[in-house]
Order: structure tokens, then C-alpha cells, then sequence
């Protein structure tokens, strides 16, 4: 018998395993490089943590993510805002110790379901957590950083700047005019193109300073936090069980890309996955 040919979604400009040309390329990978950035960042800023570790551990993740689902899921593993109220507070309290624990011990719970998984398919997920469910968890979790965005929007400081409010604005509608009405390669990064206007539009009303830029390293390590080394390590049980009641949440949120990647490329990812 011959081998079933692999699903094509001959309705999308690049389906999974499509390979671009290297200008198209190029330009994807900035595109995504500047999205993925500011949501990566934001959240270790926020918590107090060094954005550096975030970034090193986001690549580290990805490829390792792409490894173990064999390349069939286009996705890329970032900061979850997710647990961003559980890691203040424990910030405040036990510090980061408390903080890594619980996340390894929500990584370990992750490899847990994984193994299930494994076992016995994903159907009981699609059962579990319909899209009925995750829409609306997806759409609070997006509501609930409004305020930050808005701050970023129309603060300078503890000021209002109508200066920031109109490049806010103007990066919005430049991206939102990008999307709607170009055509071919440019159609495909209309995010790209918005943050190049809206910077150029930063620089011109002069609120970039860039006497941080001129002080940093062209290289630098991210500080680590190793245990034994940096601090001793102890069993934090708050952070076991905060972290634990955010797990259901997280995993619920994790599964609105999921099914919108699925819609777009009429395939069910999980299945035969790894994942």
C-alpha cells in the first residue's frame, strides 16, 4: 500500500512545512522577532526578574519545543502573563527561589499531562477545554493587561504626554492600514512595518533616549540565578500551591493558539505530536 501524502493547505500563503524564500524569510523572522519581544520582556519586568533570562530560556524552550513535536506545530514559547499576579506576590514574600521552584514544579505537572497524552491521545483535551471554554479565559487573561497597555499608550512617567498618546495612536492606524490594503510580501508583515513607522515617528517627537543603548554591551551574559550559588534553596510550598491553582488557567490559555492555528490550517496539531 502506498503511503498517505501529508495534508496540504494549499488556502494559506505558507503552510507548516513550507520553506520561504530567503527575503520572505528574513523579513517573517524580524516580524516575529519584534512581536514576540515586547510580551517576553513585559513580564519579567513587571515580576522584577531579569528580562536576559527570560529571553535565553524563550529560545532555549522553542527549539526544544520544536524538537520534541518533530517540527509539526509552528509555535514559540515566551513569558506566560498567566502567572504574572502569582510571581509578584511571591516576589514580595519569598523572592525568586519561590518563583523558580514553582515553575519547575509547573513544569513537572506539564510533564505529567504530556505523558498522558502520550498514553491515551489528545481527544479528552478537545472534550475538557472546548473553544467555548478557552475563548473566553484567552479573552479575560488579554483584558486583564489593558491598564498596562494604556499606561505605555499615554504615560511619561507618572504624566500624561499627548505626545506618547499621538505615536500610540498613529502605530495603531498604520498598522491596522498596513494589514487591510498592501498586497503580496508586505501584506505578511504589517507588524513589522507599524513598529519601523511608529519608532521613526518616536524619534522624530523626541521621547527616544538613547543614552541607554550608547551604555549597554554589545554582549552580555544574562544574570543567572543558580541554587547553591546565588542563593540557597529551600522547599517553598506557597509557591508549590500558587502555582498549581494557575496551572488549570495557563493550560486553558496555552489552548487558544492551539485551535486557532488548527482553523487556519484545517489539521488537528495535537494528534501524532509529541505535544
Amino acid at each position: 500500500m502506498t503511503k498517505k501524502a501529508a495534508f496540504h493547505n494549499d488556502e494559506v500563503v505558507l503552510d507548516i512545512h513550507d520553506r520561504p524564500k530567503f527575503g520572505s524569510w528574513l523579513g517573517l523572522s524580524v516580524q516575529h522577532l519584534f512581536s514576540m519581544f515586547g510580551s517576553t520582556v513585559l513580564v519579567p519586568i513587571l515580576v522584577g526578574l531579569n528580562p536576559g533570562i527570560a529571553l535565553f530560556s524563550s529560545g532555549v524552550g522553542t527549539l526544544m519545543y520544536i524538537l520534541i513535536t518533530r517540527g509539526k506545530i509552528p509555535a514559540y514559547m515566551g513569558s506566560s502573563f498567566s502567572f504574572i499576579v502569582v510571581m509578584q506576590s511571591l516576589m514580595k514574600t519569598a523572592g525568586y527561589p519561590a518563583i523558580a521552584q514553582g515553575t519547575v514544579a509547573v513544569g513537572c505537572v506539564y510533564l505529567l499531562v504530556s505523558l498522558l497524552v502520550t498514553l491515551i491521545g489528545s481527544d479528552w483535551i478537545d472534550k475538557a477545554l472546548p473553544p467555548i471554554v478557552v475563548g473566553p479565559i484567552v479573552m479575560v487573561i488579554g483584558l486583564s493587561l489593558a491598564s498596562t497597555a494604556a499606561k505605555d499608550a499615554t504615560m511619561n512617567g507618572n504624566n500624561y504626554d499627548l505626545k506618547y498618546f499621538a505615536v500610540a495612536i498613529a502605530t495603531m492606524l498604520l498598522t491596522v492600514i498596513f494589514n487591510m490594503y498592501l498586497r503580496g510580501f508586505m501584506s505578511l508583515v504589517p507588524i513589522l512595518l507599524g513598529i519601523v513607522c511608529g519608532y521613526i515617528l518616536a524619534i522624530l517627537v523626541g521621547i527616544v533616549d538613547f543614552s541607554g543603548v550608547e551604555k549597554a554591551h554589545w554582549f552580555a551574559m544574562p544574570a543567572f540565578q543558580l541554587p547553591f550559588i546565588s542563593y540557597h534553596p529551600g522547599i517553598y510550598w506557597g509557591g508549590h500551591f500558587k502555582y498549581g491553582a494557575d496551572c488549570l488557567c495557563h493550560d486553558v490559555r496555552a489552548h487558544g493558539p492551539y485551535y486557532g492555528l488548527e482553523q487556519i490550517n484545517q489539521t488537528k496539531l495535537l494528534q501524532g505530536s509529541g505535544t
